[in-house]
């Protein structure tokens, strides 16, 4: 059983920032990449960054120059620090990994449960 486990999300005001944390558990051999994505009300679920197990990484380009991602391979962790918020940002968060849970196993994404992130004009 893979639990991802999201935290950070909550209000802020135009211009604040925010930090993201999700925390993999459970009975994982290993994770490949993993990734932050947002959906909006009325709109379709869309990837907001990634990151490889190397450290490479992709960023929308809405959200370029102002999120970081990065991540922690030892405690299976992966970050979304948020600056410069705008109210386009406001949605919910979800963190997803690509992961394997045994060897030999198919890797397979796994999501976690969303956090809200509101910005306020």
């Amino acid at each position: 059983q893979v639990q991802l486990v999201e935290s950070g999300g909550g209000l802020v005001q135009a211009g604040g920032s925010l930090r993201l944390s999700c925390a993999a558990s459970g009975s994982i051999f290993s994770i490949n990449d993993m990734g932050w994505y947002r959906q909006a009300p009325g709109k379709q679920r869309e990837l907001v960054a990634s990151i490889t197990k190397g450290g490479s990484t992709h960023y929308a380009d809405s959200v370029k120059g102002r999120f970081t991602i990065s991540r922690d391979n030892a405690k299976r962790t992966v970050y979304l620090q948020m600056n410069s918020l705008k109210p386009e940002d406001t949605a919910v968060y979800y963190c997803n990994a690509d992961l394997k849970t045994g060897w030999g196993r198919a890797s397979l994404d796994y999501w976690g449960q969303g956090t809200q992130v509101t910005v306020s004009s």
